[in-house]
């Protein structure tokens, strides 16, 4: 049990603490999994439910696609390229090996198509015209590939092609997978629905490459997303995340990470059955919506006499099925507080526990500004501060 909390207790940084799973809620132990590494992270919550190898080095394969995705994404967002654009396609494009979207110098491709044929398609061709077209180079943009992994906390993550074929020093870990998927989805929800594309091919291409390689896509109407990755070092390997509704919670959403899997089939099957674990064996418990005052303690030589504290997004915690009743809650926080404070200023922490052990911290920030009082206010206030 120990080693187990020592695990959940060492997520990615985020706005939650980890969850610590208790002896008076014993943990749930994950079914039998047949692949060399796995992780499974409720992303509603930030919390791990299930976990083996995550710091160990592994070749990406092509969810080294998620990367390159991220900064075109990013592109696209800051408007340095629009979706109706059209790049050239490079010999160095057209060139590669291993999947293809089956484009040529030719033609002029939209990005929004070598998008789609990265994603669905798996396209190593569609994945370097994007990288040539965003970075000027290939080189280019592996350097912000890089640069990117260390601005999001990918510590053991080094990049050296945006396709993900074999390559000396080209690793990562599940954590980092992890985080990477996370944040993905977390900044470019405009885009990542292409992630759900179960069919595409760029017209006067070969009609039998239109099929995604994440089966579960058509499995399982609540998986929309997000990528698979092969090669022979690699093994089979699926990013796969779920979102499914729940009375009291609402949308609740799993991140699934299986890498080294023995072929196709087995990435999938393995997949579904930590997402479905994770389901089943965990509930999610909203302790407040997004907004909603947690507490709103006294405020001296303030305009305002209190201070609503919470979080701008719901907090929600994961605990094993069965055992919300044991959740405790308590707000720690400076005291006494002294004006001013600014909306959106960590001012404290909700301190999550089941049991008699910590579950979670989720910071607690001012939703609202308080203002200096006047000198004549704060002069009162001053006087009550001393008596008190």
């Amino acid at each position: 049990m120990k080693k187990l909390l020592t695990v959940l207790r060492r997520l990615m940084a985020a706005p939650l603490c980890l969850v610590a799973m208790t002896a008076a809620a014993q943990a749930p132990q994950p079914p039998e999994v047949a692949a060399r590494t796995y992780l499974l992270v409720d992303v509603t919550a930030n919390q791990i439910l299930a976990a083996k190898d995550i710091d160990v080095p592994v070749e990406p394969a092509s969810l080294t696609k998620l990367m390159t995705a991220y900064l075109v994404f990013d592109a696209l967002k800051a408007k340095k390229i629009d979706l109706k654009q059209t790049l050239p396609v490079s010999e160095r494009a057209w060139k590669m090996p291993g999947s293809r979207m089956f484009i040529d110098p030719k033609m002029m491709v939209p990005v929004e198509d070598l998008i789609k044929g990265m994603i669905v398609q798996s396209g190593n061709d569609a994945t370097v015209a994007l990288a040539e077209g965003v970075g000027g180079s290939v080189e280019r943009f592996v350097q912000l590939m890089n640069t990117q992994a260390k601005a999001l906390g990918m510590t053991a993550t080094t990049y050296r092609n945006p396709e993900g074929l074999t390559e000396a020093g080209h690793t990562t870990t599940a954590r980092d997978l992890s985080l990477l998927a996370t944040r993905l989805m977390r900044d470019f929800p405009e885009y990542v629905g292409y992630y759900a594309i179960k069919k595409y091919r760029y017209p006067g291409t070969p009609a039998a490459n239109d099929s995604n390689r994440n089966t579960l896509l058509f499995r399982d109407p609540t998986v929309d997303g997000l990528k698979t990755g092969h090669t022979e070092a690699a093994g089979y390997c699926l990013v796969a995340t779920a979102k499914r509704d729940f009375p009291n919670v609402g949308t609740r959403r799993l991140l699934s990470v299986v890498l080294g899997a023995a072929n196709e089939n087995a990435r999938a099957n393995e997949s579904q059955k930590l997402l479905n674990w994770g389901y089943t064996a965990f509930e999610a418990v909203k302790l407040f919506d997004a907004g909603q005052a947690v507490v709103t303690p006294q405020v001296w030589k303030g305009k305002s006499p209190t201070l609503k504290l919470g979080s701008s997004t719901a907090i929600v915690v994961t605990v094993p099925a069965g055992s919300a009743a044991q959740v405790k809650t308590q707000v720690q926080r400076p005291d006494p507080l002294v004006a001013p404070f600014a909306q959106g200023q960590a001012v404290g922490t909700l301190k999550v526990s089941i049991g008699t052990e910590p579950l979670a911290g989720i910071p607690l920030v001012a939703l609202e500004a308080v203002e200096q009082a006047g000198v004549l206010g704060r002069a009162w206030d001053a006087v009550r501060l001393w008596i008190k």
